[in-house]
């Protein structure tokens, strides 16, 4: 993302954005010290706070605003956390923003069971909205998140990944929380039907956007801007969007090596600037680039049914920012 967008952001959504970390701190109490420590070394880590904001803004663009959006919104932000830290194990990733990964620093035991903490304290501030189909909605995505994650690691180290397949796992693993998101803030405000799926759309289709910008920064960002080595996807046996198009149009030869270096069991650097090479070729690159561009334009027709306010605006600028950002 441009650095003119992400400071425009900044600066409109700096008084919740403060909001957000006080009350992340306050609620924040477990009775064991151990899981606090292990839960703020992710949680104060340097996240952008995108799904609490995209929940209070959701919920004021339909007239919402009397104070309870900022605690409501740490729904979205306490699970999306509990996700990363169960996934990290799972991965067995050694970075995460930046920073050594929790389970490298504490046993993954201890850190799954910080995870199933989080998720617990997302679902008591859920039931505490008093709205069935807010509740509704995080059971909805804890379910399809599951199966998100289940589905990719079944799908591991498998070159044969189609497309369409891809795009339910993004959908289910990073669109579902996004849309989720967006569409508690519409419950809450107890707008119309049209509103809610005009938001929960937006949400959709913000969260594919947000999903396929990640996959090609792993080919496009350096280690020190990612936050984390750049090609985990590929060490991990993941085919994304970028590699997935190269695959399909390579040439014979081509493919066969390809294949090669992804299957291969040791990292290689400088295979993998040629394979980076090979998915600038054969157009996975802009491929990926353009499919994420359409899911923006989308999100943003999406709001076109709202009056223009600043959190319409915010809105149209997260859009933006889902595809432009560098990290």
């Amino acid at each position: 993302m441009t650095k003119g967008l992400k400071q425009k952001i900044r600066e409109q959504v700096a008084p919740d954005f403060e909001k957000i970390e006080v009350a992340l701190e306050y609620h924040l109490n477990p009775n064991v010290e151990l899981v606090r420590e292990i839960a703020s070394h992710l949680l104060f880590s340097g996240g952008k706070r995108l799904r609490p904001l995209l929940m209070i803004h959701s919920a004021r663009l339909c007239g919402y605003n009397n104070g309870f959006e900022i605690e409501f919104s740490l729904i979205f932000e306490y699970l999306h956390a509990a996700t990363l830290l169960h996934d990290d194990v799972v991965d067995e990733a050694d970075i995460r923003r930046g920073k050594k990964a929790a389970h490298t620093k504490w046993s993954a035991p201890k850190v799954v069971l910080t995870g199933d903490f989080l998720l617990a304290l997302s679902l008591d501030i859920a039931a505490k909205t008093k709205e069935p189909d807010i509740i509704s909605v995080i059971a909805k995505i804890t379910r399809d998140m599951a199966q998100g994650e289940i589905d990719q690691l079944e799908k591991k180290g498998k070159l044969d990944l189609s497309e369409k397949k891809y795009l339910k796992i993004i959908e289910r693993k990073t669109a579902v929380l996004i849309q989720g998101a967006c569409q508690s803030g519409a419950i809450l405000a107890k707008t119309n039907k049209e509103k809610e799926d005009a938001l929960s759309q937006y949400g959709f289709h913000l969260g594919m956007a947000f999903q396929m910008a990640d996959d090609l920064l792993d080919y496009t960002a350096s280690a020190k801007d990612l936050g984390k080595n750049p090609g985990a996807d590929m060490r991990e046996g993941k085919l994304t969007l970028p590699l997935i198009h190269s695959l399909s149009n390579a040439s014979l030869k081509d493919k066969d090596w390809m294949q090669d270096a992804i299957a291969a069991t040791e990292f290689n650097p400088d295979q993998f600037r040629k394979l980076k090479e090979k998915l600038f070729i054969y157009k996975g690159i802009e491929y990926t680039k353009n499919r994420a561009q359409d899911h923006v334009q989308k999100a943003k027709v999406c709001l076109d049914g709202f009056d223009d306010c600043p959190s319409k605006q915010i809105l149209c600028l997260i859009a933006d920012y889902s595809v432009e950002r560098k990290v």
